[in-house]
């Protein structure tokens, strides 16, 4: 059995599953993008939602929002990061530690270069809005999540597949109604946000990966 140190974070079994995955979501990404470039106002699939303005989620749903927001803002993800690599790192998991920090900035770094690439707008001229960077961040931080259990606990490709796409609907959505129901994104901004994570998460792994094997291999 390979040390803790040599164990991958992207599982050889996920690499065709995810790398599929990744594709499609980047391909969405650019699509939509494209749709909405220069847009100031919500389009015809945003209308299928209940868009609310900015003070008509109140009460303990707001507090809700609120509080799943603050995971997103500087201070709330600090703290995860913080906690999620001192775990790793108090089970050894070196490489796990390192994709925490190098997934969640990727998809942070990926999103804010798209939102000036597009140029889509929400509540004035200076609030670029696709995609959502809260909900990229919560994606990828749970992707990368879903990805050390699945390696910790040796899941097969079907298994592992499901639980990362399983996680990352879950924070992806609790992420993106609270970006909505503040009046923050469009839902497509939502969208794109979650794409947008599982689009160069896998990626960020694979890099980590080959980058911790090199090293290992110069060691010797």
């Amino acid at each position: 059995m390979p040390a803790r140190s040599a164990v991958p974070v992207l599982a050889p079994l996920l690499r065709v599953p995810l790398g599929l995955v990744a594709g499609f979501a980047a391909v969405v990404v650019v699509l939509v993008g494209a749709m909405y470039a220069g847009h100031t106002q919500p389009g015809a699939v945003d209308r299928w939602f209940v868009l609310p303005t900015d003070d008509s989620v109140r009460g303990a749903w707001r507090g809700v929002a609120l509080a799943i927001d603050f995971w997103g803002e500087p201070a709330g993800s600090a703290l995860l990061i913080t906690a999620g690599v001192a775990g790793c790192l108090l089970r050894r998991r070196p490489r796990a530690a390192a994709l925490l920090v190098a997934g969640a900035a990727v998809a942070v770094v990926a999103t804010t270069l798209l939102k000036y690439v597009v140029g889509r707008t929400i509540h004035g001229p200076d609030n670029l809005s696709y995609p959502s960077g809260h909900t990229a961040f919560a994606t990828a931080l749970a992707v990368v999540v879903a990805l050390i259990v699945s390696g910790w606990r040796g899941l097969g490709r079907t298994a592992g597949t499901v639980l990362v796409l399983a996680v990352a609907l879950a924070a992806g959505a609790a992420m993106g109604w609270a970006q909505v129901s503040l009046g923050a994104h469009y839902p497509t901004d939502v969208l794109a946000g979650w794409c947008t994570a599982l689009a160069v998460v896998p990626a960020t792994a694979w890099c980590v990966d080959r980058v911790a094997d090199s090293g290992r291999r110069g060691r010797r």
